[in-house]
């Protein structure tokens, strides 16, 4: 049935706008996507709404139109506002809807720092150009200007905007700290900042302009996700992260990551293998037929003692990968070479 076929689409939006009433919003939501056999994650919240959903072009085309005319987003939100990737409905476990205090979770109170207060958003095109002039200016040693991308560290590992400063953290929750930790970083300086499909720069450029060190603080409209639509070859090189099981979509051949065991060119992640570690790894299909499956070597040892061990007992989420990384990451300025070179 047209709805349920795989050559569907995967939808990525947000929405920010006054919810005066989110339960029910989360209700009606529910509802539209089980009608559409729509999957995926939907964030409600007082400040908006969040959503990354797959189905068939037949169910996301109506899911569009639904929202476009729903009275909330009427006057906000506009086609335009919808990112879309080959996909499906195959492309999430299954349908979550919830309400939250956020509709990306920064973990800042939306009172306290609103994306009312946003950075200026730039046009893919415009963007692109002054990525171009950075580029330029930074190989000349001479650039007022830092290009920050706002994602996760495993996120901008397989793919990222030439001469980026990616800050190595594990969540988007302590990027207001990665900012706090590195003020003296921003001073003065112009940040182009930019994510996967906007969302997180709307409250990150916000949170950054509270700081009031900047010059000027820029964002990508639309995030990774638009500009490659527009430049597929252009300054953004390797995968795009996304948030299901994908992984990465593909706008040009890059492979800018390696094998975390052999070094070989790579940039499929799996989940570890070992039962209760939520880390990606990079392992190559060499690799991976030798048994190298785990994130490191605490996981791959972990692995084979819990399967002779009694199921029942949890283990915590810890290994090499989550003590050796620290939490916030302190840049060291003047140390700061950047890899401009394609």
């Amino acid at each position: 049935h047209a709805m349920d076929s795989k050559v569907g689409e995967v939808l990525l939006y947000y929405c920010y706008c006054e919810v005066k009433d989110p339960e029910k919003l989360c209700a009606w939501q529910k509802a539209l996507c089980q009608h559409l056999h729509l999957t995926g994650k939907v964030r409600v919240a007082s400040e908006g709404i969040n959503g990354t959903v797959g189905g068939s072009k037949v169910a996301t085309s109506l899911y569009i139109e639904v929202m476009l005319s729903q009275p909330l987003f009427k006057d906000i939100l506009c086609q335009e506002d919808f990112k879309s990737s080959a996909g499906g409905a195959h492309c999430f476990p299954d349908l979550r809807v919830g309400v939250f205090k956020e509709i990306v979770p920064m973990g800042i109170d939306p009172k306290i720092v609103s994306y009312k207060e946003t950075g200026i958003h730039l046009s893919p095109q415009e963007f692109h150009r002054e990525v171009e002039q950075y580029l330029s200016q930074a190989s000349q040693g001479q650039s007022d200007t830092i290009l920050l991308d706002c994602r996760n560290f495993y996120e901008s590992k397989i793919g990222h905007f030439q001469g980026c400063l990616a800050p190595d953290i594990r969540k988007f929750s302590y990027f207001p700290s990665y900012v706090d930790e590195n003020l003296e970083l921003f001073k003065d300086k112009r940040v182009l900042m930019y994510c996967t499909g906007g969302i997180r720069c709307e409250r990150g450029s916000a949170y950054l302009r509270s700081k009031a060190v900047c010059r000027e603080v820029y964002q990508l409209k639309g995030g990774i996700h638009k500009y490659l639509e527009e430049f597929p070859d252009g300054f953004y090189r390797g995968k795009l992260f996304v948030f299901d099981d994908r992984y990465a979509i593909c706008s040009n051949e890059d492979i800018i990551s390696a094998c975390r065991y052999c070094g070989t060119l790579w940039d499929q992640y799996k989940l570890c293998s070992s039962q209760h570690c939520r880390q990606l790894v990079l392992t190559c299909p060499s690799c991976c037929n030798k048994g190298l499956t785990a994130c490191c070597p605490v996981c791959q040892e972990k692995e084979l003692k819990v399967t002779s061990r009694a199921s029942g007992q949890t283990l915590k989420e810890e290994c090499e990968c989550t003590w050796r990384r620290p939490r916030v990451p302190i840049e060291h300025v003047s140390q700061r070479t950047l890899d401009t070179g394609k």
